[in-house]
Order: C-alpha cells, then sequence, then structure tokens
C-alpha cells in the first residue's frame, strides 16, 4: 500500500529523528539510571506505546483538533507538563533508607515499579502536543493519495516510526540502566542519581508547559 521509494526513505530519515536526543529519550535514560535496565527498557516501550496513540488520533483527525485549538493544545500541554514535575519533585524528595531496606523494598516493589513507569512513559508522552504536531507535520510527507486509503497508510508509517523509536530508546534504556548497577542503593553517588533523575523531569516538565504551537 505505501510506495516502496517513500518507505524506505521514510525508515531512514525516522530513523535519524529517532537517535537525535529528545524529551523521550531523556526519559528512558532517567528511568533507567533511576532503576535499572528493566526498568530503562519498560519506559522505552511505554513512550512507544504513548506514540501508537498519537498515531491512532492523527489518523483519525482527533491531533489535527488539538493543533488547531490553541484552547485544547494549552490544556494538554500544561496537563503533561504538570505531571512531569510532580514526579521530578516526587524523586528529589524522595529519602533512602539503609541498603538492606532499600534492596528489600526494590525487590518487592519491583512489578509495580515497572508498571509505574510503563504508565508513566505512555502518560507523558500522550500528553505532549508537540508529538502531536509532530505527526501531522512528518508522516504526511510520505503518504501517497494514489496508493490507496490514506489513513491505513498513515496507520502504517506511524508504527513503523514508533518501532523504530523504541528500539532506539530500548538500547539507551539498557546502557543507562547498566551505569545503574554500578552503584550501591545506599552510596552517595545513588542518592545525586535520584537528585539527577528528578531535575530531568523537572527540567522535562518546564520545557512543555513553555512549548508554543509553531
Amino acid at each position: 500500500m505505501v510506495e516502496p521509494r517513500l518507505f524506505v526513505l521514510f525508515i531512514l530519515t525516522g530513523l535519524a529523528l529517532n537517535v537525535t536526543p529528545g524529551p523521550d529519550m531523556l526519559y528512558v535514560l532517567a528511568c533507567g539510571v533511576k532503576g535499572g535496565r528493566r526498568n530503562g527498557i519498560v519506559a522505552a516501550l511505554g513512550i512507544g506505546v504513548g506514540g501508537l496513540v498519537h498515531t491512532a488520533l492523527a489518523a483519525v483527525g482527533l491531533s489535527a483538533l488539538i493543533v488547531s485549538s490553541a484552547h485544547a493544545f494549552a490544556v494538554v500541554k500544561y496537563l503533561g507538563a504538570a505531571y512531569l514535575v510532580y514526579m521530578g519533585l516526587k524523586a528529589l524528595l524522595a529519602t533512602r533508607a539503609n541498603a538492606a531496606t532499600v534492596a528489600l523494598s526494590e525487590t518487592a516493589d519491583a512489578e509495580v515499579e515497572l508498571s509505574r513507569t510503563f504508565g508513566r512513559g505512555v502518560v507523558t508522552n500522550v500528553l505532549n502536543p508537540k508529538v502531536a504536531i509532530f505527526f501531522l507535520a512528518f508522516v504526511p510527507q510520505f503518504v501517497d493519495p494514489a496508493r490507496g486509503h490514506i489513513a491505513a497508510q498513515f496507520v502504517i508509517l506511524g508504527a513503523m516510526f514508533c518501532i523504530s523509536g523504541t528500539l532506539v530508546n530500548a538500547v539507551v534504556g539498557w546502557l543507562s540502566g547498566s551505569a545503574r548497577r554500578l552503584f550501591d542503593p545506599s552510596s552517595g553517588l545513588s542518592r545525586i542519581m535520584d537528585r539527577v533523575t528528578g531535575a530531568v523531569f523537572v527540567a522535562l516538565g518546564i520545557r512543555l508547559a513553555l512549548a508554543s504551537r509553531k
């Protein structure tokens, strides 16, 4: 359905964009550093699912409504910004117990934390209206009306972009999670990493709050 030459060009262009550091990659990086490899990879999967949501919304025209309405854009933008700042402040204000307590807690709550990381990845991506603008500006350039159903082409291309981005972010999550394994939970460096993670989330929230539709 999608023209082969355009499809190859789309994959290469999309890959180049996916390897460029941005808010999604920073989120995955922070999650990996804070929670380890699994956490980083799950964060990447959450971001990927958020991208699929944007793809579906754009295919049915809802993203176009958000982009065209200043009020809707602002509501989504500030909800996303508030959520990111909340996560950042929570990390900045968190306290650590002794190493044994931390290890036991992390083991008991591992699955819960992974679920939260995944959910946060989805929410932070979906509540970023700049992603909606990106999908509406980038993907249509590779859609050929002469090749068939436009919405179907959009979904195929959007899904491929999300898959490519998820793979790139998963590598980032794995590498950042590997760095986490070098530090003991009770060490000062581990505490610093928590502070850095919180600062990254707050910075992303502020960046999103200041974003314009252009």
